[in-house]
């Protein structure tokens, strides 16, 4: 042995003797076996977490250079806020770049969220031994909707000003304690300074350290009970009787890190080509108003939030006010984020994937994937009374999917039986899966251009 491994080992064992870094290393990484048929829909959570310290990284060098002051430059009409972002992507070395990476990391961020979500609800991952897991997972995902939203009136533009305008307004529709509700969010009776400042407060440092925390949760909670797999089976069934590795389990380093490497490389390069040749996407990245300056004085023709809100935001615009208060749009909003949620106790099934699932399921996943999709699109899209109708219908089959579920789900079996041990990827199956999603996908895009 070198005088230099010798060293190397002197040190670890100096360290792991008051900190468990090789045994948190062998636990969670090269003696953490997960299921051997990951398949494509696997990469969206190492993803996940790439994006997460993205936008952590980037966050920390755009604080450096902007100021959260909604009071205007002398002599102008335009507010120091809105300057500073300015200042950033046009004076400050490689700033505009690291605005750039930080509102498409946004966007991409809920990009692989939901897909993540959807494949989880795909493959079964809510069901038990997994429900904290999915809490965990909901809870995350709550936190990014908040700190998207924090972080959105923070430019301080047109769309920026006038979005916050509207969802803080909307709190003021709740019972009894509404109206003094939403003057605590903005610290004001209007959006003003006072509002950017506590934003920027809560969207840097109180709810990423509330994101982190969860995430690791969410990643104990995982190591605990073990990944879910394409064919809902659990490994742990069946260990070698020597060794007590699962048969069907492979150590998740090297072997998924390897594989989660070729998964980093394809996003980069998609992220890349957003970031530099489309970070607006045609206004859903970065809308267009936004890069004018907030005017209080001056409403713009249409607000509507960002792409990742609009299902959210249609559901609230189809649900009619009652006796002249917003409440129940609020409440179905609200609703619609807070009931997926409970998927665990909502489905019935036996069977864990849709692999082994019967055609009603099949159905309603595809139906819901229209009406989710559809949603999005009429958020984004000025409000019409046709529009409002169809909104109306995407929503009843939003929430009759989980509404529904535990009927349809109790006794949905499919014809092929679910194995006792993992089976490698059927490719023909998969392309059918990916098929059925393509054509919900296409549809959902032709209707957008028919509304």
């Amino acid at each position: 042995m070198s005088k230099l491994q010798a060293l190397t080992n002197s040190v670890t064992t100096w360290v792991d003797d008051r900190f468990p870094v090789t045994a948190s290393w062998k636990a969670h990484m090269s003696e953490y076996y997960a299921p051997k048929n990951f398949n494509f829909w696997y990469y969206f959570g190492s993803l996940a977490l790439l994006v997460l310290v993205i936008q952590i990284v980037t966050g920390i060098f755009l604080t450096m250079n902007y100021k959260p002051d909604g009071s205007l430059v002398p002599g102008t009409n335009v507010s120091v806020a809105f300057t500073s972002v300015e200042y950033i992507m046009r004076d400050v070395a490689g700033g505009w770049i690291i605005r750039y990476m930080h509102s498409t990391g946004a966007s991409m961020f809920f990009v692989v969220v939901y897909l993540h979500m959807f494949r989880g609800l795909v493959y079964g991952s809510y069901k038990q031994p997994r429900e904290l897991i999915w809490i965990f997972g909901m809870l995350i995902f709550l936190c990014l909707m908040a700190e998207a939203f924090l972080g959105y009136l923070l430019p301080w533009g047109q769309m920026s000003f006038w979005g916050a305008q509207v969802i803080v307004n909307l709190f003021a529709s709740i019972p009894v304690i509404g109206p003094d509700l939403s003057v605590w969010i903005r610290g004001d009776f209007v959006v003003s300074d006072a509002t950017l400042n506590r934003f920027f407060a809560l969207h840097v440092i109180a709810v990423p350290l509330v994101l982190l925390a969860l995430v690791v949760a969410h990643l104990v909670a995982l190591h605990e009970v073990g990944s879910n797999n394409p064919d809902g089976v659990e490994i742990k069934k069946n260990k070698d009787p020597k060794t007590g590795i699962p048969l069907d389990g492979i150590a998740m380093h090297p072997y998924y890190t390897i594989k989660d490497i070729f998964g980093v490389a394809v996003f980069l390069a998609i992220f890349s080509y957003v970031l530099f040749f489309a970070p607006e996407m045609g206004g859903f990245f970065l809308e267009h108003p936004n890069f004018d300056p907030a005017d209080p004085l001056k409403t713009p023709s249409h607000i509507a939030p960002v792409w990742y809100f609009t299902p959210f935001y249609a559901i609230l615009r189809a649900i009619p006010s009652f006796l002249g208060t917003q409440v129940w749009g609020v409440l179905g909003m609200g609703g619609a984020v807070v009931i997926i949620a409970f998927l665990p106790w909502l489905d019935r099934s036996p069977i864990k994937s849709i692999r082994y699932r019967g055609t009603k399921f099949k159905v309603a996943l595809v139906l819901f994937l229209i009406a989710f999709i559809g949603l999005g699109i009429l958020g984004a899209k000025p409000s019409t009374d046709l529009r409002t109708v169809i909104a109306q219908v995407f929503s009843f089959i939003y929430f009759g999917f989980f509404i529904a579920m535990p009927f349809y789900t109790k006794n949905d079996v499919g014809s092929v039986p679910v194995p006792s041990r993992v089976t490698e990827t059927n490719t023909q199956r998969q392309l059918a899966f990916m098929m059925y999603v393509g054509i919900a996908i296409l549809g959902s895009f032709v209707f957008a251009k028919l509304v």
